[in-house]
């Protein structure tokens, strides 16, 4: 075959390893993440004149959406564990949050001896008695609000709120509130206190720009401190051993 019957050649075999200019190209899908948004806004209490009991800083503002599974989202991952320390007998601090699944350790940085239960109906638990230098844990598998104190010593009281999303702040001292990474869309948005009773719950719409000047007022007129009962349901007793 000589030159040019080579080059020929060459040309159609080129021609022919062509898609034809009518052929459809596919293109694969490109993924789009969704918008982080901000929802901020003020949460205030109504007391009884001259109550000034309830701090605005122990609320928990969280949203809800049954659309799409927001506990799987890798903003929540640091919600999975949680500390609160025992220190000068108190609970510190007095609320956390913690993701449903996820677990909080009460380490005992007292130097005598404490002892950590629940009897939230969601899920009891009794981490018994341990000194100072050890911790303990608990899982909360269900969302709500556990109740948590120590068999020892009656004062020493908090709560663990348990939510089903990582689109959860605790409020300021000032009252204010602001929840980073939420997606636009719909959602319930979940606001509870310790003196407000039960929780309140708003349905909301995030737009794309982010929603602020949320403003929930909450009813603690009502409330009334009391006594708790030990981990046996029985009063607590002033002896030796609750004066340490």
């Amino acid at each position: 075959m000589g030159a040019a019957a080579t080059i020929v050649a060459l040309l159609i075999a080129v021609t022919l390893a062509r898609p034809a200019a009518s052929a459809p190209i596919a293109m694969a899908p490109i993924a789009v993440a969704p918008i982080a948004t901000t929802v901020s806004g003020q949460i205030s209490l109504i007391e009884r004149p001259g109550a000034g009991r309830c701090d605005p800083s122990a609320a928990v503002v969280y949203l809800e959406s049954a659309a799409r599974a927001t506990r799987d989202s890798a903003s929540g991952s640091a919600l999975l564990g949680a500390t609160i320390k025992m220190r000068g007998r108190e609970f510190v601090p007095h609320v956390r949050t913690v993701l449903v699944g996820g677990s909080v350790a009460f380490p005992n940085q007292d130097p005598f001896s404490h002892n950590v239960f629940s009897n939230a109906a969601a899920a009891p638990f009794d981490l018994g008695l341990y000194r100072r230098g050890r911790s303990r844990s608990a899982t909360f598998p269900k969302a709500g609000v556990y109740p948590i104190y120590c068999n020892i010593h009656s004062k020493m009281v908090s709560f663990v709120v348990a939510v089903p999303t990582p689109f959860v702040a605790q409020v300021g001292p000032d009252g204010r509130f602001s929840i980073d990474g939420a997606p636009p869309g719909d959602y319930v948005l979940h606001v509870w206190h310790e003196c407000a009773g039960a929780e309140v719950a708003r349905e909301i719409t995030v737009p794309d720009g982010g929603l602020s000047g949320l403003h929930v007022v909450l009813d603690a007129r009502a409330y009334v401190p009391a006594p708790h009962l030990n981990k046996f349901g029985l009063s607590y007793t002033a002896t030796r051993q609750d004066r340490y």
